[in-house]
């Protein structure tokens, strides 16, 4: 008799080894180069437009900022009264015309100041806004005190702060008398 060999159980305990499958490759493909160069193309078109786009916004922007830095100030003397309109002592308010009214201003052009004759000869002339956020002020002639009612700013009458939060004393214009007018020199923000 021949004697043959069994075949291995595999019931019996023993193992089998098995072979994992090979896993899908996760790298992309080449990709095609027209695909990359539309792309390319696309991003910097994008980035074109949108550099032109906001030029576009940003120049009138630019433009009403800083054309007002190159245009001069006009400063022109209005009238605002005859010398024997006023009193020695006392301090009124006057109006005249904005330096640059705008056609569509309508009453808006008008603008004042406190206005205090000092003697024979001088004038002074306070702006009528106060210093600090341009709310405006009153004369009170009883305490001779100038008032700001939005945030209690108080001012002496020769402009100076008394008291509150204004940063500074009370703006001033140039006044001069020609002949025998008072006038004031408008200008958009006192300087002096």
């Amino acid at each position: 008799m021949s004697e043959t060999k069994p075949e291995p159980d595999t019931q019996a305990g023993e193992r089998v080894a098995e072979t994992a499958p090979e896993s899908p490759s996760h790298e992309a493909p080449a990709p095609d180069p027209q695909v990359l160069a539309r792309r390319r193309f696309l991003a910097r078109a994008s980035i074109g437009l949108g550099a032109v786009g906001g030029v576009a916004l940003g120049a009138p922007l630019v433009g009403f900022v800083v054309a007002p830095l190159g245009r001069a100030v006009p400063r022109t003397f209005r009238t605002v009264g005859k010398v024997g309109d006023f009193e020695v002592g006392q301090t009124v308010e006057v109006k005249f015309i904005d330096t640059s009214p705008l056609p569509w201003a309508g009453v808006t052009a008008n603008t004042g100041a406190w206005l205090r004759r000092v003697d024979e000869k001088k004038f002074v002339a306070f702006a009528i806004n106060c210093a600090h956020l341009g709310c405006p002020v009153r004369w009170l002639p009883d305490a001779r005190l100038f008032m700001c009612p939005c945030h209690g700013g108080v001012y002496y009458e020769d402009g100076s702060v008394a008291a509150g939060p204004p940063p500074h004393a009370l703006s001033q214009y140039v006044v001069r008398v020609q002949g025998d007018e008072v006038q004031i020199r408008a200008e958009p923000i006192p300087m002096e």
